[in-house]
């Protein structure tokens, strides 16, 4: 079986198609995609009568819709005095249409059919996507004829919230408000988004290449942008903002620029109506397709430059770039794959080997990157040792050796030839991606000039060797055509500051003897022998045969095939998927591994040294689709190897028997150690929200260590200590493995047997086993573990709140939990982030320690952590309401959305055996368990939602016991709220009620309203003159009838009582107004229920020697279940 083509085209390529009703034309492309040989999808490219062009994917089996619009405008369409503006009008697209003006109806609409959305901003593209159930969750859903999950015309409803998805989609660009209430917040959460990214290197060390590069082009641009670049200085300059937003939409956003991707169970022509009907309303304005081939990013001016910068984070790296062919055509040759193999490749004669046996580079990398239509560049990139940064000028001329030598040897066409039957092999095997990620790569990939025929391999399959395009891509790479960049903390001299993040650095020229040294290393005289071209890989997978057989329906669990003392192998041969490949996990028990944090670590340098003992041997299997991994685990080591079958014994023999014996060298054991010490000093200088979790799982497991125990061991631990450690590891363990994909039972038993009979380990009884436990915090536990954040310059505070819930192993429980996450899920994200702006990073989610389960609300922003605190627990206070106003058809919508997430198919082989895996790993065996859940979830009430909330989740609850892991960033402040003005109070009040208002569709007058408030104290909190004034602006200036002036004012208070807390603004209760039943007598149960004083963690051991921890995990049923210890006939 090879690549196919399905030519179903109902009219001809290119032939305009015309419904009976008259709707606009639709060119109808091409239906004849190039295609994975499994794939079973159909496709359809169409062209709308506004020049948007759209791929329509027809999938009968998906549980999920998806659609994807790709513009071509990104961020190198910037004005120059507002950086950051494409990414704004990203933001500001969400927040409200004409035909949908709550801000939120997109998002809460997706929330409620298992969906979800995301959107990105690129150099040249902005890409917006969501995905959705598939089909209604309820039968009712479909037969509603308001536009959300059926056919307003009158024709056959469909049974899918798709159709209202896409409408609330296309109206982004067809007539968004850019509402001025919501203005200012949407930049607040740009600005947040910029904080967060302000200590990653990642984006510090790029935005230094791109401020270093050509003024004259866009490259330079600073793309995320802030509130100095989008609000604060054009304000300054006289400029209205909201209308410079608008101007860019107006401007930019065109349909000619756009690309559709649309995927559903629907057929080709329904999905075809759809598209035609609600997106051809957007306006064509006949924009060329951007392209930039005036200015280069890098000139004569910045070329010969070396860059000298400070990183974060603990790292050394080499880096050249050059400035490269343009391969935006050359997708059938693709030059710039062929090189980075060879420059990249780190099997023997490589680059690699020969600096990493000079102790001077851990890894290398080498690749083109496509800036632009109009511009690219070539990079190499190294991680230096401590030896390579003191000797990276050698580096430098070993990389210029090698480009001399490919330059000499000419084009191979064996090595393309390699290549490209490779690609062939991944593309003809290629199995289903999430219909969301699709969705988004092929809007993008569409933007590309591809044959349309190629949409779906264009990007992935070489076809034609081209000498002469290859020798002329080479060209490039000169020692007269390059820059540096050299990257260390420990670099001196450092004497400027790169203005968006501040990272110190030093251009200057590379001296002139430099450069001539490495115009000779060109020269074959003095080239070094160990350099030269790879062999031909031996690991490329030749038996692709796929034993295939018609099964009514795939099995739920593999088998147990061998259960004694020693071991125990699970099987399964693949049922679904039908491709040539496997996945082997391996658990290699051994108390050991976990005894103490000094044979933990040990553990770990055992396992690097492993992995870069075979890194040569390993690197030609990882380049033919086979790969493995060894790391340490809560009960050992883990072994997993993955990818074609063909060679997979080969490979994991080789691996045990590096395993079994391993010379510890004591050169690559320093570099090693060094290289773990960095990683684990770096931990403290991620991003809070990841730090954050470590330090809830230490506080909820009864053995948690963390980075700082690891790191205060690891100094002391030598070569020798590995050396003595790694044989008594190995020398009695209990294997256990997973053996899933194209194996028969005897493959199984013949691939688990190779580990055992190279490793030779003795039977570890049962009784040694590690047993994995977690901490049971009792009812009314109110426990707060603060920490300061390492990292100096770090802005942002944090927050994990968790209520601890019960057992994972209580299947309702269980159930009530997750419908509860689903629920609040979005309010918390709309609450929280969009409405109050705590942070850019808020989620909420029920969350597993091995044995336990919670549920958790994390906060990263610039709040207080004391503060953040307060605002989760109004918030859950609040949810009251919510759950108890419900209806039965929102509650029924959510049981829906969870039981369609969690019956979601699987798409690929990895899928199914990452979840078998994490079944045999918990030590629960709960194959079952997606079908126990829906079970559980569909008996469930709101009742029992109302009563999970009452007895564990909401203030004075009988049994909530509250974690509470503060984050305080060093150097800040007790405040909860950096005051600013009374002026700047009442400007955001005002902004807020404007975004309140018009969320309830009341068309407010944002100066009439102003006017109004003039008067009114908002900074000492004066709710009572605030609700006045709103009431006048309502009844008096828009007139509306006095019952649904109540009705806004009576929810308007509940926001106004959470939302001025979170403007440094003091609330004054309304002392002139009686409460009346209900709310007084919830009232008086929030304050009779305050939370008692919070215990302070000083010392974790000694708080967690007073709690009680749970059983450790057992089997949910016998294992004899799954047993076929002999083969049957």
């Amino acid at each position: 079986m090879g690549i196919t083509s399905f030519p179903t085209s109902v009219t001809g390529p290119g032939e305009p198609f015309v419904d009976q009703q008259h709707t606009p034309l639709v060119e109808r492309v091409t239906e004849e995609l190039e295609r994975p040989s499994l794939d079973d999808r159909l496709y359809r490219v169409i062209r709308l009568s506004n020049e948007l062009e759209a791929l329509l994917v027809h999938d009968a089996e998906t549980d999920k819709a998806s659609a994807s619009l790709d513009v071509n405008v990104g961020a190198f369409s910037d004005p120059d005095d507002m950086p950051g503006m494409a990414h704004a009008v990203e933001h500001l697209l969400f927040m409200g249409t004409e035909k949908y003006p709550v801000e939120n109806a997109y998002s809460d609409y997706l929330s409620k059919h298992s969906g979800r959305s995301n959107a990105g901003t690129g150099p040249t593209s902005t890409t917006y996507y969501f995905d959705v159930a598939a089909v209604s969750s309820t039968t009712s859903e479909s037969a509603q004829n308001d536009g959300k999950t059926g056919k307003p015309d009158g024709k056959e409803p469909i049974d899918s919230p798709l159709y209202g998805a896409l409408d609330r989609f296309a109206q982004f660009f067809i007539a968004p408000l850019f509402l001025s209430s919501t203005l200012d917040r949407e930049l607040n959460a740009v600005d947040s988004e910029n904080k967060k990214n302000l200590q990653k290197d990642g984006w510090r060390l790029r935005q230094l290449q791109k401020s270093l590069s050509n003024r004259k082009h866009p490259y330079c641009h600073f793309s995320t942008g802030n509130l100095e670049t989008l609000r604060d200085t054009p304000k300054s300059r006289g400029v209205e903002i909201r209308g410079e937003f608008m101007k860019f939409h107006k401007e930019h956003y065109s349909a000619n620029r756009m690309k559709l991707v649309v995927l559903g169970r629907q057929p080709l022509d329904e999905l075809e109506d759809m598209v035609n009907e609600l997106f051809s309303p957007i306006p064509n304005k006949d924009l060329p397709q951007n392209r930039w081939d005036d200015e280069q990013p890098l000139t004569e001016k910045e070329l010969l430059t070396q860059i000298s910068a400070r990183p974060v984070m603990e790292s050394r790296t080499l880096s050249l770039v050059f400035p490269y062919l343009d391969e935006e055509n050359l997708f059938e040759s693709q030059p710039g794959h062929y090189l980075a193999h060879l420059i990249g490749h780190e099997g023997p004669g490589s680059i690699l080997a020969y600096i990493k046996a000079k102790g001077w580079a851990n890894s290398l990398s080498a690749g083109m990157d496509q800036i632009c239509p109009g511009a690219a560049h070539f990079s190499v990139s190294v991680r230096l040792t401590e030896d390579g940064l003191a000797n990276y000028r050698e580096i430098v001329k070993v990389i210029f050796q090698y480009i001399a030598l490919l330059r000499d040897a000419g084009p191979q066409e064996w090595v393309f030839d390699e290549l490209k039957g490779m690609a062939e092999v991944d593309f003809r095997f290629r199995q289903k991606s999430a219909a969301i990620d699709f969705a988004q790569a092929m809007s993008s990939v569409m933007q590309k000039p591809y044959p349309r025929e190629w949409l779906l391999s264009g990007s992935s399959l070489m076809r034609r060797f081209d000498p002469d395009i290859i020798a002329q891509a080479t060209g490039y790479l000169r020692p007269d055509n390059f820059r540096i960049s050299l990257i260390s903390q420990s670099l001196e001299g450092l004497d400027q500051k790169e203005r968006w993040y501040g990272t110190e650095y030093k251009n200057e020229k590379i001296p002139e003897d430099f450069l001539e040294d490495l115009k000779r290393a060109g020269l074959k005289d003095g080239r070094l022998a160990e350099l030269s071209l790879p062999h031909k890989n031996e690991f490329i997978p030749k038996n692709l045969e796929v034993d295939k057989k018609e099964i009514e329906e795939p099995s739920v669990a593999p088998r147990l095939i061998r259960n004694d003392g020693g071991v125990r192998i699970w099987w399964k041969k693949d049922d679904q998927f039908w491709v040539p490949k496997g996945n082997v996990y391996i658990a290699l028990r051994s108390p050991l591994v976990t005894a103490t944090v000094e044979s933990s670590v040990r553990a770990q340098l055992y396992t690097s040294l492993v992995q870069d003992a075979l890194e040569e041997y390993s690197y030609d299997a990882q380049l033919s689709g086979l790969d493995y991994t060894l790391y340490t685990s809560g009960i050992g080591l883990n072994l997993m190897i993955s990818g074609y079958s063909d060679k997979m014994y080969v490979l994991l023999e080789k691996v045990c028997q590096y395993m079994r014996n391993l010379e510890v060298k004591p050169d690559r054991f320093e570099i090693l150690k060094e290289r773990k010490l960095r990683a684990f000093r770096n931990w403290a200088f991620q991003e809070p929200y990841k730090q954050v979790s470590e330090y809830a799982s230490s506080v909820n497991s009864e053995d948690g260590w963390t980075v700082h125990d690891y790191l205060d061991e690891l100094p002391s631990v030598t070569a020798d200590d590995v050396r003595e450690f790694y044989p008594q590891l190995l020398r009695q363990l209990h294997v256990e493995s997973l053996v899933h994909g194209n194996f028969h039972r005897e493959d199984a038993l013949r691939l688990t047997d190779l580990v055992v009979t190279t490793l030779r380990p003795r039977a570890l009884p049962q009784s040694q086993w590690t047993i994995r436990r977690a901490m049971i915090f009792p009812p009314g536990g109110n426990y707060l573990y603060p920490r300061t954040l390492e990292d100096p310059a770090n802005v942002n505070n944090c927050i994990e709140l968790l209520l601890y819930i019960g057992l994972i192993s209580d299947r309702l429980l269980r159930a009530k939990l997750a419908l509860f996450s689903q629920m609040t899920s979005e309010p918390v994200f709309d609450q929280l982030r969009t409405k109050e702006q705590l942070g850019y990073a808020v989620f909420s989610q029920s969350r597993e320690t091995w044995t336990t389960m919670s549920y958790m609300i994390i906060i990263q922003g610039g709040r207080s952590p004391e503060y953040l605190d307060e605002r989760i627990e109004a918030f859950i206070e609040s949810f009251a309401k919510s759950l108890r106003e419900m209806s039965t058809e929102d509650f029924n919508r959510h049981k829906g959305s969870l039981i369609t997430r969690r019956t979601e198919k699987l798409r690929s082989l990895g899928r199914e055996s990452s979840r078998f895996w994490s079944h045999i790993n918990s030590e629960f065996y709960d194959f079952y368990k997606v079908d126990e859940d829906v079970k559980c979830i569909n008996s469930l009430s709101k009742e029992d939602i109302i009563d999970l909330y009452g007895r564990y989740i909401k203030l004075g609850a009988p049994s909530r016991s509250k974690l509470s892991i503060h984050l305080k960033a060093k150097g800040s402040s007790a405040s909860d709220v950096q005051d600013g003005g009374a002026e700047e109070k009442k400007e955001k009040v005002l902004l807020l009620l404007g975004q309140y208002l018009n969320a309830q569709g009341v068309a407010v007058e944002q100066e009439v309203l102003q006017k109004r408030m003039e008067h009114v104290d908002v900074a000492k909190g004066d709710q009572a003159a605030i609700k006045a004034a709103i009431q006048q602006h309502l009844a008096t200036d828009l007139k509306l009838p006095s019952d649904r002036v109540e009705a806004v004012l009576a929810e308007g208070a509940q926001l106004l009582a959470m939302a001025l807390p979170s403007l440094g603004i003091t609330v004054q209760p309304e002392a002139d107004e009686a409460q009346s039943g209900e709310a007084e007598a919830e009232a008086k149960s929030v304050s009779d229920t305050q939370a008692p004083a919070a215990v302070i963690i000083k010392d974790v051991r000694e708080f967690k020697a007073g709690l009680e921890i749970s059983a450790g995990a057992r089997p949910v049923e016998d294992l004899s279940r799954y047993e076929e210890l002999e083969s049957k006939l």
